[in-house]
């Protein structure tokens, strides 16, 4: 039996995928990922196979910086940033405006190139980034079905009257203007229509006399699964959910290196993991203000810089754990809190930890997450631009004092007893 695993060239995408995809390998079956060149080291990583598909302009191997990205894509990474600076309407904006040739890149000759790759590995089972929208149209069109895993927030999937891009809840502390909202409603309206036009376009020329979409972006595989804990979702938007199964969390296996181990039995002091992730480690004003919120507290950091410039970090203490890159799984298994921008990998990993989380979200489906994190107790968020290193402190210590650290303790006991991959492999084989 052969699984076939269509990912992005992005490390934060292929990791969970690959992850799911060692229920299958550890039953003594074939895995093939089909992926870019540039997590290629990762498929090896993970002992699979790979065949190369390319299903964008860009990359991300771990570390997404924008002088790495092929031209074009760099300065649209660049203006993203200095979108995030702006607000968070000025973000989604800039994220509505490059959707459609963002998300749908070359369609018909993605699709085709996925029909090839089915063709040759000719597979039992496949999976799915539901966020790679060519891949999923070339196997719609030819009618193969798929298991659609959605690895961001749920609300990636539209349901009833939302409208993809256009965050249905909002954390606290963020209280947008009414009529921004609307305008940027409006806009999400106008991309969806002008995606699923384009979509609708390609399918005709991959299946003429296929019927239309009507939301492309509501558009989904026979079966959905959701890299996310069903107790973070709301039971009313559940409901208007198609058939789906809640994996909880896709967490990898990582090892542990002597040096971290040496830092982690070094103290008894708690430690405060810190991440903004591949993309948004570039905010290093953010990180430096947490930082300098953290100095004062009796805790220790782990801090991920990322792609950020670490000379605007200014001096950090010597019992802090910096560096560019740190294993995030291991680390949160030891840690008490997680100071976060709320990306998917880093909510559902903190969750199955058991660790709280400080998220102060910037894009895309973070804010929705944040919203979920708060209503189930797990935590608080702040607004990145607005939040002082006073209140990111403040913020630290009520979710420590408070009953965040319990109820994520319960979360997480339940998410390690019926881990995702499990669930993954039992709802495709049916």
């Amino acid at each position: 039996m052969t699984l076939l695993v269509i990912s992005p060239d992005y490390a934060s995408h292929l990791l969970p995928l690959a992850t799911l995809a060692t229920a299958w390998r550890d039953a003594g079956e074939d895995v093939v990922v089909a992926t870019g060149p540039a997590t290629a080291s990762i498929v090896e990583s993970f002992g699979f196979s790979r065949v190369n598909l390319q299903l964008g302009r860009g990359s991300n191997p771990g570390v997404i910086r924008a002088e790495d990205q092929p031209k074009g894509e760099d300065e649209a990474l660049r203006g993203f940033f200095e979108a995030t600076r702006v607000s968070l309407v000025e973000t989604l904006r800039f994220q509505a405006n490059a959707r459609s040739s963002d998300l749908l890149w070359n369609p018909v000759g993605t699709a085709r190139a996925v029909q090839a790759v089915v063709e040759q590995v000719q597979p039992d089972q496949i999976i799915v980034d539901h966020l790679a929208f060519g891949a999923r149209l070339g196997l719609a069109a030819a009618r193969i079905p798929y298991g659609d895993v959605v690895l961001g927030h749920p609300t990636a999937l539209p349901v009833g009257d939302e409208v993809y891009g256009y965050p249905p809840s909002w954390p606290d502390v963020f209280t947008p203007d009414s009529v921004e909202l609307a305008g940027l409603r409006s806009l999400c309206e106008h991309i969806r229509d002008d995606f699923t036009a384009q979509w609708n376009s390609a399918l005709a020329e991959l299946r003429p006399g296929a019927e239309p979409s009507v939301d492309a972006f509501a558009e989904h595989g026979e079966l959905l699964l959701f890299n996310y804990p069903e107790a973070l979702h709301t039971a009313e938007r559940t409901a208007l959910l198609p058939p789906h199964a809640f994996l909880g969390s896709s967490v990898r296996s990582e090892p542990l290196e002597d040096d971290v181990q040496a830092w982690l039995a070094s103290s008894a002091v708690p430690v405060v993991y810190v991440s903004f992730g591949s993309f948004l480690s570039v905010r290093s004003d953010v990180l430096r203000r947490v930082a300098d919120a953290l100095r004062t507290l009796p805790v220790r950091v782990a801090l991920a810089v990322g792609s950020a410039d670490r000379a605007t970090l200014g001096e950090l203490p010597a019992s802090w754990l910096v560096r560019d890159f740190l294993p995030q799984v291991r680390l949160l298994e030891h840690s008490a809190l997680a100071v976060t921008h709320g990306g998917n990998n880093s909510v559902t990993e903190a969750a199955t930890a058991g660790v709280p989380m400080l998220v102060l979200p910037f894009s895309t489906d973070q804010f929705a997450g944040a919203s979920s994190i708060e209503s189930a107790g797990l935590g608080e968020s702040l607004d990145p631009n607005a939040a002082t290193a006073d209140d990111i402190r403040q913020a630290v210590v009520r979710i420590l004092a408070s009953s965040a650290p319990d109820t994520a303790a319960n979360l997480g006991q339940n998410l390690r007893a019926m881990p995702g991959r499990d669930v993954a492999r039992a709802s495709l084989l049916g």
